[in-house]
């Protein structure tokens, strides 16, 4: 994915849209936008956008930058709401900066997105990331009311990941001219490897503590699947003891079973690339983000 013809100079004028639009209104929720924008990423989103347009169209910068800022005020949003302490191996903003300064950066984060977007004069595509962020706001209500939930079920599951993750990559691929559907699946398999990562993975890849959707009490298929055999894993998620658990998830054979469906998503997503100008960079994609370790 990455050897394709003009992204990596795609990103570079990404990355300086991100640094213009979080500091174009100098001040201390400017200063932890930069300090968030420093920490990297995968920048993802943008260059789904960029590899979902057309190959003689012009690149969908302010697209790019748009969706990577709406992604941005998410995470700080949701590290304020989660109480994690890190992000990217750092510090979270509200852990360093206090609750009410987090609140703030996000809100500007999320403006300075639409912001870039709306000086284009495309009111579809404002109207195009408004309902992603929308989508991004029931997600994480579906996730309050499913808290230590151990009866949740495998389609509000996914119901949540396709609001919460899939939306926000469906309108990075709709901004760039190609598929929803393809985005919105991608998306599902991206956080269902992410939740297979939170069982498995060390801090110094992922960036987040192990184990982190179970002290909060997030149903996760890993854990969802895991509880339906386990009642210690079932007794944890609903906010029991948390010691051992983790081994008591691999050795249900959860994580094998949440990778099978991750792997079935990214082929759902792979079936929607005909005519695609980049398919073989985007049915990359739906591997990579399966096989990932961070």
């Amino acid at each position: 994915m990455r050897a394709a013809s003009g992204l990596d100079e795609y990103l570079i004028e990404v990355e300086g849209g991100l640094a213009q639009a979080v500091s174009r209104y100098p001040g201390l929720v400017a200063k932890v936008g930069v300090n968030a924008l420093s920490a990297g990423g995968k920048r993802l989103r943008p260059a789904l956008a960029f590899l979902s347009s057309d190959l003689d169209a012009a690149p969908p910068v302010a697209s790019g930058v748009s969706v990577e800022l709406v992604h941005m005020a998410t995470l700080v949003h949701d590290d304020l709401i989660d109480g994690a302490a890190l992000r990217r191996g750092r510090a979270a903003v509200w852990s360093e900066h206090g609750e009410t300064v987090a609140q703030a950066a996000g809100d500007y984060l999320f403006a300075r997105a639409f912001s870039v977007l709306a000086a284009e004069g495309d009111a579809g595509k404002v109207a195009v990331l408004a309902e992603a962020a929308l989508g991004l706001a029931r997600g994480e209500a579906m996730q309050r009311r499913q808290r230590h939930d151990p009866d949740t079920t495998i389609d509000a599951y996914l119901e949540r990941c396709a609001l919460k993750t899939g939306k926000l990559f469906e309108a990075a691929c709709v901004l760039g001219g190609g598929s929803g559907t393809y985005g919105r699946l991608l998306g599902i398999a991206f956080q269902i490897a992410d939740d297979v990562l939170d069982c498995t993975g060390e801090t110094f890849e992922t960036g987040k503590v192990p184990g982190t959707d179970l002290r909060d009490g997030t149903p996760t298929l890993p854990l969802l699947l895991a509880a339906r055999e386990d009642g210690v894993v079932r007794d944890a998620l609903a906010g029991g003891p948390k010691e051992g658990v983790l081994v008591r998830v691999a050795a249900s054979g959860a994580l094998d079973r949440s990778r099978e469906l991750a792997l079935h998503y990214a082929s759902e997503a792979r079936a929607c690339l005909d005519g695609a100008a980049r398919r073989g960079e985007l049915d990359a994609l739906t591997r990579a983000v399966v096989e990932r370790s961070t």
